[in-house]
């Protein structure tokens, strides 16, 4: 039960909770409750896997900053645990996502979202151009819905996500923000400061917001 709350701590369980249900709703709309849950799952996954390999790629940063609300920091998990379940998660999530009610071309669009989720663990999140991972995948999300029941993305849900999406970016990066300075983690975020980033969030938030309520009146 410790290494299971664990395994949930690690996948920064708060946002992959948000998504999942970002997720089940859209798929609500779309699908029947059965095969909304079944999609809920498969993003559940792909989440699980951008927060694992988030966390065993920052575990040198994490000590550095002792960061004990990090489960590998305080040692309630290995890394090799951790990555075992990782090795398990991933094709499982490819698979859920591409056999299940998304179909071949809308899990692939998803899985597009959970690779950019990873892209940025590994390489965005170091430069200028960290909100892109966060705009395409934040846009992928209910377009996969939407492509699985056989209806063509409308602009407002690409647009309003990614401008949605790269808002949760430069809230996300606020509470580190100066220890990634120190660490030279220099994504866009970083690089503008704090004030700018919350000023961008906030601007980002009206056109996501705006962009949904004005395409659904």
């Amino acid at each position: 039960m410790i290494k299971l709350k664990a395994l949930l701590k690690a996948s920064h369980f708060g946002p992959t909770l948000i998504v999942t249900t970002i997720g089940f709703g859209f798929s609500w709309y779309y699908l029947n409750f059965f095969e909304s849950l079944f999609v809920a799952f498969g993003i559940f996954t792909g989440q699980l896997v951008v927060g694992w390999s988030n966390d065993l790629y920052d575990l040198a940063d994490d000590l550095k900053h002792q960061r004990l609300s990090k489960p590998l920091v305080v040692e309630s998990i290995n890394t090799d645990y951790l990555i075992n379940w990782l090795k398990i998660m991933t094709p499982l999530s490819f698979a859920l996502n591409l056999l299940g009610p998304l179909g071949l071309e809308g899990g692939l669009v998803y899985q597009l979202g959970i690779a950019c989720g990873v892209a940025y663990n590994f390489y965005f999140k170091f430069s200028w151009m960290s909100p892109l991972p966060f705009a395409v995948a934040f846009a992928a999300l209910p377009s996969s819905i939407a492509i699985s029941a056989g209806v063509q993305p409308p602009v407002w849900m690409w647009l309003g996500g990614a401008s949605l999406g790269v808002a949760a970016h430069f809230i996300n990066v606020l509470k580190d923000m100066e220890q990634d300075q120190q660490s030279e983690i220099r994504g866009l975020p970083q690089r503008l400061g704090s004030r700018n980033s919350k000023v961008a969030a906030g601007v980002l938030i009206f056109i996501g917001l705006t962009t949904v309520f004005m395409a659904v009146i």
